[in-house]
């Protein structure tokens, strides 16, 4: 039986270029921050706050049982859809900024609705998406409520 080294080389190659992209593909996926489509935000309990945008985080202003459910909501809602570059806890990795030093009150709430509304981008790159669409004022107050739960850094 006569050999053809050249075309084995050729099919070895091949084998091994093959079994490479799978290799790459499986520790791709398996690395991955998994499923990155935004997440809506499930707020019964919340007071619906209409349709205009409000300026100041209104759960803060109202406290009490509002605050807290909309603080329970918002943990949920930042792990579904924040979580991923802002860090778990709001505790950033560096990848975002971290949302524990946002200012406190207005100043910070005008920032943070600002960026979650129409999200942001930095010399023609995508940094953060438009939740808008996906989010309700209502899921957005209370995201912005968790946050004001976690301790700042030292």
């Amino acid at each position: 039986m006569k050999i053809n080294v050249q075309s084995s080389l050729k099919t070895l190659a091949a084998a091994a270029l093959v079994a490479g992209a799978a290799q790459f593909v499986v520790v791709g996926t398996s690395h991955s921050h998994g499923d990155v489509t935004p997440q809506a935000v499930d707020t019964e309990g919340l007071d619906e706050l209409g349709e205009d945008y409000l300026e100041e985080n209104p759960y803060r202003l109202v406290g009490g049982e509002q605050y807290d459910l909309a603080i329970e909501i918002g943990s949920s809602g930042y792990s579904q859809n924040c979580a991923r570059c802002h860090g778990l806890q709001a505790i950033s990795g560096g990848i975002a900024p971290d949302l524990r030093l946002l200012e406190d009150g207005v100043l910070g709430d005008e920032w943070y609705l600002e960026r979650v509304r129409n999200g942001y981008s930095q010399n023609g790159a995508y940094k953060m998406p438009q939740f808008e669409s996906l989010l309700s004022q209502e899921a957005m107050w209370a995201i912005r409520s968790y946050i004001e739960t976690r301790p700042k850094p030292e």
